[in-house]
């Protein structure tokens, strides 16, 4: 081999190399960037979740009926045996997201579905359908 066609490949594998670095410094960049913009989105999804709450919370709604995202989240607790749903297992059954915006955005319809009478919350966080009291007997004294 030449020494010409030596020094162009380490010329080439120089530029190669900056090229590298440089795009390796834009990829840490614009993660950081996406980083700060999903932080951003996810604080702006509570918010706006907060409002709708503040804004319907002294609105009586239990005549109301169901939106369509609510009628699917409440056929979940009727398809489930398993003693209940978190906001997690809702998002998953219904192929949400499962960041936290869509955790917290699912937790907030089901509290409103509480709040409605449609749900109860029998432990923080664990959703269920209310399960009819069975009647007690009436004693008859004869």
């Amino acid at each position: 081999m030449s020494a010409d066609l030596l020094e162009k490949i380490e010329n080439r594998r120089a530029r190669i190399r900056r090229t590298v670095e440089e795009l390796q410094e834009e990829i840490k960049r614009l993660g950081e960037e996406l980083t700060t913009a999903e932080h951003a989105l996810e604080r702006l999804e509570i918010t706006h979740q907060t409002l709708v709450e503040l804004t319907t919370e002294d609105t009586p709604t239990p005549a109301d009926p169901l939106p369509d995202g609510y009628r699917d989240v409440l056929a979940l607790f009727v398809q489930d045996q398993d003693g209940g749903l978190r906001a997690k297992d809702a998002c998953r059954a219904l192929g949400a997201g499962t960041e936290p915006r869509h955790v917290e955005g699912m937790r907030a319809k089901l509290k409103r579905l509480v709040e409605r009478g449609v749900l109860t919350e029998p432990e923080p966080g664990l959703f269920v359908l209310p399960r009819p009291t069975p009647p007690t007997p009436e004693i008859n004294p004869h």
